[in-house]
């Protein structure tokens, strides 16, 4: 999962080496935060959130496999 929210983030983002995605784990949930340059928070965030929800869903359905549940965060 934190794989692949990072490569995301990497392809939607100006500054790609100022991706961070912490991961912690419990026994049935995952939570991933994400921290990206101030410059590039409008673009992973997008108009309305609609980008981050379009991140959030495909992380969670990639989790499903596993039957997990994922919490995706993005911080500054």
């Amino acid at each position: 999962m934190r794989e692949l929210l990072e490569n995301i983030a990497k392809a939607l983002v100006d500054y790609p080496d100022e991706v961070f995605v912490n991961e912690i784990q419990n026994e049935k949930s995952i939570i991933l935060e994400l921290k990206v340059s101030k410059d590039d928070m409008g673009k992973v965030i997008g108009k309305q959130g609609r980008i981050a929800k379009a991140i959030r869903t495909v992380v969670k359905a990639a989790a499903v496999k596993d039957n997990r549940r994922v919490v995706v965060d993005i911080i500054q």
